[in-house]
């Protein structure tokens, strides 16, 4: 069975840390045989507020499918006043109704500039998620003081949190292949039954 995973950064500042740990993260899933990686940018889509008819709805529908037909998530944020940035939240809300995260495995990353680091935001997230349907893994990965672990040229500097950031792929991954890719292959034997009766 293929992985498809799928990610998305929160952040839309040039040069922000939420995208520098998602790098690491991105290496992570590159390094792993039989995934595909699917790496969303939310800056160039346009997504509209609720309510409010969208620009490119072409692009916007694109973006659905694609999260669609991922076999899991990794959403990546940075804390903002003790929340998820408002891209991402925007970038969820644009995934319809019901969700197009409904029923996939989510992994967790966030970055924050404090000391307790994103534990605020991980856990909005989680619920936002759980909300609409989707599976939050329960081991998100929270970077705390972020603007130390990395250079102004995204190297990070301290192998612990790097490894610790990494994990974020590996959790997911583990999941799939522990729980969904055993679930598949069964529902397959289960269906080439029923056809041969």
């Amino acid at each position: 069975m293929s992985i498809k995973i799928v990610t998305l950064c929160g952040s839309v500042r040039p040069g922000n840390y939420t995208a520098m740990a998602l790098e690491l993260v991105h290496d992570e899933f590159r390094k792993m045989p039989g995934v595909e990686l699917i790496p969303l940018r939310l800056d160039g889509l346009e997504l509209p507020l609720p309510g409010l008819p969208a620009k490119n709805p072409d692009a916007i529908a694109q973006f659905q499918e694609t999260v669609a037909s991922a076999t899991g998530v990794l959403l990546a944020s940075p804390e903002y006043h003790g929340g998820i940035s408002s891209p991402m939240k925007l970038a969820i809300d644009n995934l319809g109704f019901p969700s197009k995260l409904a029923g996939k495995p989510v992994s967790l990353l966030g970055v924050a500039a404090g000391t307790i680091g994103a534990i605020k935001s991980t856990e909005q997230l989680r619920a936002i998620c759980a909300h609409i349907g989707a599976v939050p893994l329960p081991l998100a990965v929270s970077v705390a003081n972020v603007q130390q672990v990395f250079d102004a040229e995204g190297h990070c500097l301290d192998a612990g949190t790097e490894k610790y950031i990494r994990r974020a792929a590996r959790n997911l991954i583990d999941y799939i292949n522990d729980a969904v890719c055993p679930k598949v292959s069964l529902e397959a034997i289960l269906r080439g039954q029923v056809e041969e009766d």
